[in-house]
């Protein structure tokens, strides 16, 4: 059996190696293709960087990628002698968040510019895979007057490219902020200085969750792609070097937990299959602004979000009751979360000093729960952070460290997913990292 184990650890071990070479060696190659060809057809501009990163952190935490992705410390977990197991510290270096992408313009057509970008890191897909290669955006983007429209994978609408947080920490104020990268359509109308935005999202790797775990098949099921629409302002002096961005965004996703129920009767000691489509409905809305002056940028934002599973916040959905107890349908009730963040940063070539805090509160569900909970940190209560960073630039190298302290309160949940009883727990992360852009 041991023989065996070890047989089937070292053949996926060789089918990550060779599917994570492939990926690298597609991307080169169609890249290195598309750059070989008349500068007429289409100009390729490779760009990219190198990270290491040392990371201590005082306690053990909710984490992936060996606790490089970090969203808060773990609770209380006492022996039989009263010790907490999970008050233990951690040190570790990667360098997985290294960078490689390639920035693609072609000729113009139909009377738009065409441009296209294909990104990844080393970051792997999940914990088994880590130092694969990972794909993180690839689309083609069309671009007329005031109109543009982009397909392919990017981030989602509600992580505001010209509006997030500038922390070293990779989690990039997760789960205070939506941070998830989705396949999608989107559709920009620029009306003088104000965007409208709006987007039809589906799942890939930052996906929800339900009976049968983490998976996409929640929103293929359900056939209607997420739905996101984005109105912002935005003004800008060049020569005064100032900046002011003001925007509100509404999020609507429907999942289909189940197509088909197991009922088990006792009396022919047989399980039924019942075929029932079960759905949960979930409305999120977010705010966000930043002003930049010569000096200083401040940016802040804040979400209220049901059903923030896939956005890698706190929250989910939750059973609320059974509607037909013969065939064992159910009915769901989304839980909220609220969140907010601020970062504040200066704006200096070579020295930056920048502050964080962010804040997220479980608000339970509107419905009583009955059933199972499909969600993240059901047990939380709120959890805050609080990190400073310092940056130094030496032409194309960046060396920055960053304090970041956590707090996550564990308690327990009541009939509407209300934490009660909340025990605060706190992490102190001392990362220092190292960066070589090109």
């Amino acid at each position: 059996i041991l023989i065996v184990n070890k047989l089937t650890i070292a053949q996926k071990e060789i089918i990550v190696m060779k599917r994570s070479t492939l990926t690298i060696a597609l991307f080169f190659i169609l890249t290195a293709a598309l750059f070989a060809q008349d500068e007429n057809k289409a100009s390729v501009k490779f760009y990219g960087f190198v990270q290491t990163d040392l990371i201590f952190d005082t306690r053990q935490v909710v984490a992936v990628r060996d606790g490089h992705f970090m969203l808060y410390p773990k609770p209380e977990s006492l022996d039989a002698a009263g010790k907490d197991l999970n008050a233990k510290a951690s040190f570790n270096i990667l360098a997985i968040q290294t960078r490689v992408g390639a920035k693609i313009t072609l000729p113009e057509a139909i009377g738009a510019k065409w441009s296209g970008l294909i990104e990844g890191s080393f970051f792997g897909m999940n914990n088994m895979d880590i130092n694969g290669f990972r794909l993180r955006h690839a689309f083609v983007k069309a671009q007329w007057k005031t109109t543009s429209a982009l397909f392919g994978q990017y981030w989602h609408p509600m992580f505001v490219t010209s509006c997030f947080t500038g922390t070293i920490s990779f989690n990039t104020g997760a789960p205070f902020t939506p941070f998830t990268r989705n396949p999608q359509v989107r559709v920009t109308q620029k009306v003088g200085k104000i965007n409208f935005i709006g987007t039809i999202l589906t799942q890939v790797d930052f996906v929800s969750t339900g009976p049968v775990g983490p998976n996409t098949i929640y929103l293929r099921n359900s056939v209607l792609p997420a739905l996101n629409l984005r109105v912002e302002y935005f003004t800008a002096n060049k020569e005064k070097g100032n900046e002011f961005l003001v925007g509100a965004s509404l999020n609507f996703k429907r999942l289909i937990p189940r197509i088909s129920s197991d009922v088990y009767d006792s009396i022919t000691d047989q399980t039924y299959t019942y075929k029932g489509i079960e759905e949960v409905s979930s409305l999120s809305g977010m705010i966000y602004f930043k002003v930049k002056v010569p000096a200083i940028t401040i940016k802040a934002a804040g979400t209220y979000a049901q059903d923030a599973y896939n956005l890698t916040m706190i929250g989910g959905y939750a059973v609320e009751k059974v509607v037909n107890p013969v065939k064992g349908f159910q009915e769901y009730t989304p839980v909220s979360t609220l969140a907010g963040w601020t970062d504040i940063h200066s704006n200096g070539k070579k020295w930056q000093v920048g502050l964080f805090a962010g804040y997220t509160k479980n608000l339970g569900s509107e419905n009583t729960i009955t059933g199972p909970y499909y969600s993240r940190g059901s047990s939380i209560d709120y959890v805050y952070r609080l990190s400073q960073r310092f940056v130094y630039n030496i032409g194309k190298f960046r060396i920055a460290p960053e304090v970041e302290y956590t707090v996550a309160a564990y308690g327990t949940p009541n009939q509407y997913g209300e934490v009660e009883d909340a025990v605060a727990v706190g992490n102190l992360r001392l990362l220092l990292g190292f960066f070589l852009f090109f």
